[in-house]
C-alpha cells in the first residue's frame, strides 16, 4: 500500500510534513479534508489504532467555535461525529501505509518509521 497522507493543505504542519516527504523522496498520495471530507470508517480503525483522544484537535479555533454542547461529554462515538462533520478537528496530518499510522509532524519520528 502507497503510503497515505490525510489533511488540510493550507495547515502549516502538512505543508512542513508534505516538504519534508518530498525533500526525503517518498512518494505519497494526499487526502484532502477539504475536498472529499473524512470517511468516519477510517477515524473508527485509526481511534482503535492511537485512541480518539490523540486524533482530536483541542487546540484550534474550530473547537472553540463549536456550541458549548458539542464541547462537553466528548467521548469516542461523538468525537468520531465531530471530526466527520468538521475535518479542521482532526489533528493533522495522519500518515498512513500497511499498519504504519503517524499522527501529527514529528520529524524524528516520521525518519525513523519511513526512512
Amino acid at each position: 500500500m502507497a503510503l497515505q497522507i490525510y489533511g488540510i493543505p493550507n495547515c502549516d504542519t502538512v505543508k512542513k510534513a508534505r516538504a519534508w516527504l518530498d525533500g526525503q523522496g517518498i512518494a505519497y498520495i494526499f487526502h484532502d479534508y477539504k475536498k472529499t471530507g473524512a470517511d468516519p470508517g477510517d477515524l473508527a480503525r485509526w481511534a482503535d489504532q492511537v485512541g480518539w483522544e490523540a486524533l482530536f484537535n483541542r487546540r484550534g479555533t474550530t473547537f472553540r467555535k463549536l456550541e458549548d454542547s458539542d464541547r462537553t461529554d466528548i467521548d469516542r462515538n461523538k468525537a468520531i461525529a465531530l471530526m466527520t462533520a468538521h475535518t479542521s478537528l482532526i489533528k493533522r496530518p495522519i500518515a498512513e501505509r500497511d499498519d504504519l499510522l503517524l499522527v501529527g509532524f514529528a520529524p524524528p519520528a516520521w525518519e525513523a518509521a519511513l526512512c
